[in-house]
């Protein structure tokens, strides 16, 4: 049995993304780079150098300055460095759903015992970029029915490793939500789907009440 390291290795490093992509559009994959690949190995190697079952989270998909730069869901190079303790050759920035993620993170009793609950993943795990902005995966019809089967197929892989299909814990807002629970309805991967607000909108927009989302983010994943 593997363990979740080398699982995720594989995984992100196996990827077939569909192309060409419509519209413009081109796929945001870090994890061809070697700097990357040798940064999340040591990520992975840290946290989930296991074999536990995990209760998976699921974002949209990546973006340019978090797991677009390392390679890591909702993590960007500061916190790599100092939550994380993970070196890295990036250039040191930040990025706002980064910092309420490892605040939550913080709240939950840190990396090492988050991770060894959770893991965080995208509904779709590569990102998109158009005309050199971020785009999700539903912004464009088109976009959404050429990568549609590779979602499915990346959600599957994760779901038949070593997860809790009891719960999944859906990051960000009633679109990314609409579709998982369509597709769920489909395949029948978790028993029930907890959607919590983007981090983005929390930091841009709800600040003060933060505290209350990060309860709110540890009551989804408690159930």
């Amino acid at each position: 049995m593997e363990t979740w390291a080398k699982f995720l290795r594989q995984y992100y490093l196996q990827l077939q993304p569909p192309r060409p992509l419509p519209n413009g559009i081109d796929w945001l994959y870090p994890q061809q780079h070697a700097e990357v690949q040798e940064t999340f190995r040591r990520f992975f190697d840290r946290y989930f150098a296991d074999k536990g079952k995990r209760t998976l989270m699921l974002g949209i998909n990546p973006g340019r300055f978090g797991a677009g730069v390392t390679g890591v869901n909702f993590t960007a190079p500061r916190q790599l460095t100092q939550q994380c303790g993970i070196d890295h050759p990036f250039k040191d920035q930040s990025e706002l759903s980064a910092e309420f993620i490892y605040d939550m993170i913080a709240a939950y009793g840190g990396p090492t015992d988050f991770y060894k609950d959770v893991f965080i993943g995208s509904v779709c795990p590569l990102g998109f970029v158009q005309g050199g902005k971020n785009l999700n995966y539903y912004d464009d019809k088109a976009l959404l029915q050429t990568v549609e089967p590779f979602i499915i197929d990346s959600i599957q892989q994760l779901v038949d490793f070593r997860v809790h299909r009891k719960r999944c814990v859906c990051i960000g807002g009633e679109k990314n939500y609409k579709h998982l629970l369509r597709w769920n309805a489909q395949h029948q991967w978790f028993d029930e789907i907890v959607p919590v607000p983007h981090p983005r909108f929390v930091m841009q927009y709800r600040r003060r009440q933060k505290a209350e989302f990060i309860d709110q983010y540890l009551q989804a994943i408690a159930g």
